[in-house]
Order: structure tokens, then C-alpha cells, then sequence
């Protein structure tokens, strides 16, 4: 048998398996998946700051940034349509996650990342070729559709595929992936907002090329053993796992998969169940780490960074290489997590990452009230001062880059059990773009009446996060996804929804000597 980290199993039992090329080729393959998300995220703000864009398809804005000398800094990009052109996208993937749920759990994560790429590539094509703000707002359903199907497989693909030890930097390659998609996005607005008439076109049609990409992935890519076992497929599932983990011998890991499969088949209503007593724990993450993550502020700056900037007085290519400046930072950053996550714990990249972004927010609204005051009359920014207003929020984006943009979605992704996991997971999907469609809705409009405010408003939340996770969430660092049962049951407060009977499929596994020390109650 080839040799290996060995990972501890029910009952005592040991997981032997290797982080091998192909699990590392695949996982690789699969979060690209995020290339499509991140990829949007960065074009939107970019697209609806350049004056061709706005002057075809949202001339009342355009008319602000030329005519109306007179409007403050705050309300030039306060439009209805032009949020909605943003924030269609992110309603359309709320309600994609619900349907792909089924589509996951019945055929299998792969079809799901494949119609999510297919449906994607329809939306870019749509958005490039657009002759009005209706074939706009299609386009980025179409889009939105895809985001869904993909946001809603990928990183339960990636905590499935990957060996439990390495779980957490594999999941990370999905924001990772996020990052990248942004920044190339950033680069390409930057270059193609010089090209007069249709260079917007270039930015939205960039698109297809990322979602290609997840296509053809999702098509090599194999499934992982979870899905194939919960499909029937056992002698497959099996020889996978074999591949998967480099060694012959993965009984003990197989049959408590296939335990947990049988467990989920009993269960007729994933979604009736999400309701349950016991899943109470599971419930409350799935909804309230996503609702924090949006209300961090970050899409804020990554859909409206060259808005923002432009706002605060930088002039138009300025402005885009200041999203290109935070994109990299965010990229950067993000390898911090996947260095970090599966050594320094989830918590502590949380709460760090909370405390960061609350004093970058302060500092910036500060910056942004002694210049602007609450009239926003002001034609532009010293040098010096500009350069310190994109300083600190490159920190800020830093802190949220290491810290809650890849762990909302790496801790959701890895806590469910298998017989709500797809269920659950669209709860996370369809709650984190919920809000992310408020919030960009209503974002250019807060800005106008909040004024710098807007920032002590998302600093705020920030601190209210941070308090939740440092009380009701527990680590989730170095347990097997199988297992994760056994950290609800020893929390201080979750424990009392875990009854004793349940416990017993996965947390007295404790009292069976999974552990050879004694099991801390975590915080």
C-alpha cells in the first residue's frame, strides 16, 4: 500500500491517502469554477463607469458626468436602471441555486458546473451583442443562472474531492479563483475603456472565456465518490476514491461514506428537514455567514471600484487602475488564506480579518468626510491623498481576501451532513446572493444620502460578525467532513440541539477513540 498521511476515522479507524497529483489536477480543474463569478464582479463596475457605455444605454447618468458640473460627488451614479442592470444578475442566481440543488444531488456536481458554464456563455454573448438596456438585463440573467449553478456545486465538489486535511486550501482555489476572475477584469477594462465606441462590448464579452473554461472542465472532471455512492453507483465510487487518495486500501473511509449516503436516503425532504432541531446549527451558519460576508462592504468595492474611485475624484483611467490595484491585492491575499486555513484555523482568519477591515473602514471615513464633508463638493483629490484613501482600502480588501471571502464559502461547504448538504448549500448560495442584490441595488442610492456614512454602516456589521463567530462559530480545522457532526455536539451552545441518539452516528465516535485526547468544549 502506498504510504501517506494517515486521517482518523470513525471508531477509531485511520483514512490512509495522499494529497496526489490527480486529486490536485482536479480540484485545480474544478475551482475555476470561480473564474465566471469573479470575472463578473470585476467587469460590472468598470463597464458602467466608461462614458460610451453609459452615453448608449444610461444617458441620464451620462449627462451627470458631463453636463452637470453642479452634482455632488456622492449621487453622480445614483440611477435605478443602471443598479438594476448590476443587481438582475444576482436575483436570477438566488433563484438558479434552488433548482440546482436537485440537479446536484440527483445528477451529480459535474452537470451542474456544466450547465452553469453553458448557461453563462449564452449571458455573455447576449450582454456583448447588446442593442438596449433589455438585452442588457437578459443577458445578466442568463448570467446570473450560470453563477448559480456554479457557486452551488464547485465548493461542495472541492470539500468532497479533497482529502479532509487539506480541505481547506483546496476549497480556498475556488475564491482563489474569484480573485483571478477579478482582476483579469479589472486589466481588461483598464485597456479596453481606450478603445472608443465598443470596447465595453470587449469587457462584457470576455465573459465566454471563462465560462468555456468551466464547460470543458466540467466535462473532463470526474465526479466525486459522495455523489457517485449517493446515485448508486458504489464499484465506481470506489475505484475513484482509490484514485482519488493514492492507496488500495480506503475500506474503512468507503464504508463510512456509504453509512452516510444510506443515512441521507432516509430522508425524504431535505428541505422539510433543514428544519429540524438538529440541524438548527447547521441552519443558522448556512444563512448567517453569507448575509455577514455581504454585509462586509466588499462588493462595495469590487462591483463599484472604479465608480468609487471615480467618485472620490479620480480621474477615469485612474480610477480603473485603482480596481486593477485592488484586484491584485485581493488576488495576493487570498494565497494567505490557502497558506494559512488549514494551520491557523478558520477562526482566527476571521476574527484577524474583522478587526482589519474595521480599521481600514474608519480610517476611509475619515478620509472621505474631511475631504468631502456631507455636500460632496469637490472637483478631485491631492495625490497624497488619494494614494491613502486606496491604501487603506487595498488593506481592508487584504484583511476580507484572507479572511471572509474564502471561508464563506469554505466553512458552509464542509459542515453539512450528506443528507441536507445540496440543500443546504443552495441556502448559502441563495442567501449570499440575495443580499448581494440588495446591496448592489441600493448602494449607489445609499452613497448619496449616507455619504461617507455608508462606511460606518458596513463597520458596524463588521463588528457584529466578528461577535457572532468569535462565540457561536466552532473550529472546523483538521475534521473530516463525515465527522463534523462531533464539533456542533461539544460547542457550548450548539450542543444542547444535537440529541444523544444522533450523536452517536458520528459524535460519541469521541468516546470510541477517534481522539486519543480529551475533546475541549470550543467556543
Amino acid at each position: 500500500m502506498a504510504g501517506g498521511p494517515v486521517f482518523a476515522g470513525k471508531g477509531g479507524r485511520e483514512y490512509p491517502g495522499n494529497l496526489t497529483p490527480y486529486v490536485l489536477a482536479t480540484c485545480i480543474v474544478a475551482a475555476m469554477g470561480g473564474l465566471i463569478f469573479g470575472y463578473d464582479i470585476g467587469i460590472s463596475g468598470g463597464v458602467t463607469s466608461m462614458p460610451m457605455f453609459l452615453k448608449r444605454f444610461f444617458p441620464d447618468v451620462y449627462r451627470k458626468q458631463t453636463a452637470d458640473t453642479s452634482t455632488n460627488q456622492y449621487c453622480k451614479f445614483d440611477s435605478v436602471p443602471l443598479t438594476l442592470f448590476t443587481s438582475s444578475l444576482y436575483l436570477a442566481a438566488l433563484l438558479s441555486s434552488l433548482v440546482a440543488s436537485t440537479v446536484t444531488r440527483k445528477f451529480g456536481r459535474r452537470l451542474s458546473m456544466l450547465s452553469g458554464g453553458v448557461v453563462f456563455c449564452a449571458g455573455a454573448i447576449i450582454n456583448a451583442s447588446a442593442r438596449n438596456v433589455a438585452m442588457l438585463i437578459i443577458g445578466r440573467i442568463l448570467l446570473g443562472f450560470g453563477i448559480g449553478f456554479a457557486n452551488q456545486s464547485v465548493p461542495l465538489y472541492l470539500s468532497e474531492m479533497a482529502p479532509y486535511r487539506y480541505r481547506g486550501a483546496l476549497n480556498i482555489g475556488f475564491q482563489l479563483s474569484i480573485t483571478v476572475g477579478i482582476l483579469i477584469a479589472n486589466v481588461l477594462n483598464y485597456f479596453f475603456a481606450n478603445i472608443h465606441n465598443w470596447g465595453w462590448r470587449l469587457s462584457l464579452g470576455g465573459a465566454m472565456v471563462p465560462a468555456i473554461i468551466i464547460t470543458i472542465g466540467a466535462i473532463l472532471l470526474p465526479d466525486t465518490p459522495n455523489s457517485l455512492i449517493e446515485r448508486g453507483k458504489k464499484d465506481e465510487a470506489i475505484a475513484k476514491l482509490k484514485r482519488i487518495r493514492g492507496v488500495d486500501d480506503v475500506t474503512d473511509e468507503f464504508n463510512d461514506l456509504v453509512v452516510a449516503s444510506d443515512t441521507s436516503k432516509l430522508v425524504e425532504h431535505p428541505w422539510r428537514n433543514l428544519l429540524e432541531r438538529k440541524y438548527r446549527p447547521h441552519l443558522t451558519m448556512a444563512i448567517a455567514i453569507p448575509f455577514f460576508q455581504q454585509l462586509t462592504g466588499i462588493n462595495v468595492i469590487m462591483f463599484y471600484a472604479p465608480v468609487l474611485f471615480k467618485t472620490i475624484g479620480f480621474k477615469e483611467n485612474a480610477s480603473l487602475m485603482s480596481a486593477v490595484i485592488t484586484g491584485g491585492v485581493n488576488m495576493v491575499a487570498t494565497l494567505v488564506s490557502i497558506y494559512g486555513v488549514d494551520k491557523w484555523g478558520r477562526r482566527f482568519l476571521f476574527l484577524e480579518g474583522g478587526a482589519q477591515m474595521l480599521i481600514c473602514q474608519i480610517v476611509v471615513t475619515i478620509c472621505i468626510g474631511l475631504k468631502f464633508g456631507v455636500t460632496g463638493e469637490v472637483s478631485s483629490l491631492p495625490e497624497w491623498y488619494a494614494i491613502v484613501v486606496v491604501l487603506f482600502i487595498c488593506i481592508y480588501v487584504a484583511g476580507f481576501a484572507w479572511s471572509w471571502g474564502p471561508l464563506g464559502w469554505l466553512v458552509p461547504s464542509e459542515i453539512f451532513p450528506l443528507e441536507i448538504r445540496s440543500a443546504a448549500q443552495s441556502i448559502t448560495v441563495s442567501v449570499n446572493m440575495f443580499f448581494t442584490f440588495v446591496i448592489a441595488q441600493i448602494f449607489l442610492n445609499m452613497l448619496c444620502h449616507l455619504k461617507f456614512g455608508l462606511f460606518i454602516f458596513f463597520a458596524f456589521f463588521v463588528v457584529v460578525m466578528s461577535l457572532f463567530i468569535y462565540f457561536f462559530l466552532p473550529e472546523t480545522k483538521g475534521i473530516p467532513i463525515e465527522e463534523m457532526s462531533m464539533v456542533w455536539k461539544n460547542h457550548w451552545y450548539w450542543g444542547r440541539y444535537i440529541p444523544n441518539d444522533d450523536a452517536s452516528n458520528g459524535l460519541s465516535a469521541l468516546e470510541m477513540g477517534i481522539s486519543k485526547e480529551p475533546v475541549k468544549p470550543v467556543y
